[in-house]
């Protein structure tokens, strides 16, 4: 954390949204989503698609993305007295033990669980898997003991976990998926790549654009409200990620060419700037922190596509970080101005 924080409030990184610009639902293609482009040098802010992307970037740029594929991580089932209960997989402590987002009233040490995808109006609710609640943790989630390993079960007995703020149902579940995810742990989709298309990449490989792939599992904090009023007592939930040696090379080699090492993704920000904390890339394989806000030295990070973010949240923060507070505090205003769609299912930003 920098030192800068000890000044800094989370109501500094608040704004109004109408409830209107929540986009329910992804626009197709995926790349024909707008692109608000964002020049911290000079300020100017453009108006485009995210199709128009190649024309920002040069031969010899290297895009960095996650990817992370979403678990089917709610579950859904009853207690043993019938009331129902939703629990959202957060992180395995082992293959039969997880932490987890428990809702429903009175969900106390050993209690037991019966869960079983959405058949919940059947008085067992076809369940096929049991659990007991065996800690309730400070934070708000419980730690989970299940009567069986349970990732292998997820394919059939879990749903993919959409936000809170997105209400209707998708048709095809897929589309809460980036087109190259693939190795599977988060509880929500990195977002920002969600508006690649396969010929889009082939553009931007055509024209000398290299792509590479750190893996970071998004967790807790994507769901957790930031409930205090100094920034600098926010307790950042950790998360797993990789950068692999393939990456490191990649980096050095742009980087010797002079090109512009992309972010694709708050969460390739995280990875990035985890492996990079003792001032240069280097592989890295674990948890992470890292909490980045206004007056954090990126040493990765040399451009930035992502959505835009939700108020008082650390993804705010980090964009805040990224671009000073004001101008990307101009740029959301812009976009509400020209009605852009925010958050998950919503427009994207290019931060050059």
């Amino acid at each position: 954390m920098q030192d800068a924080e000890s000044e800094m409030r989370v109501t500094d990184f608040d704004y109004e949204l109408p409830p209107e610009m929540i986009a329910q639902h992804p626009v197709e293609p995926r790349d024909a989503s707008r692109l608000l482009v964002l020049d911290r040098r000079s300020g100017q802010i453009e108006d485009r698609h995210f199709h128009d992307l190649p024309r920002y970037l040069q031969p010899g740029d290297l895009l960095v993305a996650n990817d992370s594929r979403v678990l089917q991580a709610r579950l859904y089932g009853r207690k043993r007295t019938g009331g129902r209960v939703e629990v959202l997989l957060l992180r395995p402590l082992g293959a039969q033990r997880w932490e987890a987002l428990v809702g429903g009233q009175r969900i106390r040490e050993g209690l037991e669980l019966l869960l079983g995808g959405m058949a919940t109006d059947q008085a067992d609710g076809g369940q096929a898997l049991r659990a007991q609640v065996e800690e309730v943790r400070a934070d708000g989630t419980r730690v989970l003991a299940f009567s069986a390993p349970v990732e292998p079960l997820l394919e059939t007995l879990g749903v993919v976990p959409l936000p809170p703020y997105i209400h209707e149902p998708l048709s095809d579940p897929e589309r809460y998926q980036t087109i190259y995810a693939r190795v599977t742990g988060s509880v929500a989709a990195p977002t920002a790549g969600l508006h690649f298309t396969p010929e889009l990449i082939s553009r931007l490989q055509a024209q000398g654009v290299r792509f590479a792939f750190v893996t970071l599992h998004i967790g807790l904090d994507t769901f957790r409200p930031v409930t205090v009023e100094e920034v600098s007592d926010h307790p950042m939930h950790s998360e797993w990620c990789e950068v692999p040696n393939a990456v490191v090379a990649a980096v050095e080699e742009a980087r010797r060419a002079g090109r512009r090492v992309v972010a694709v993704g708050t969460t390739a920000v995280r990875a990035l700037e985890t492996a990079a904390q003792e001032g240069s890339v280097v592989s890295y394989n674990g948890w992470t922190r890292l909490f980045i806000t206004p007056g954090t030295r990126f040493r990765a990070v040399d451009a930035l596509i992502t959505n835009f973010h939700l108020p008082r949240s650390t993804l705010l923060m980090l964009v805040s970080a990224f671009a000073s507070r004001e101008q990307i505090f101009q740029a959301y205003q812009e976009a509400i101005d020209l009605d852009y769609r925010f958050y998950s299912f919503g427009d994207a930003m290019l931060i050059l």
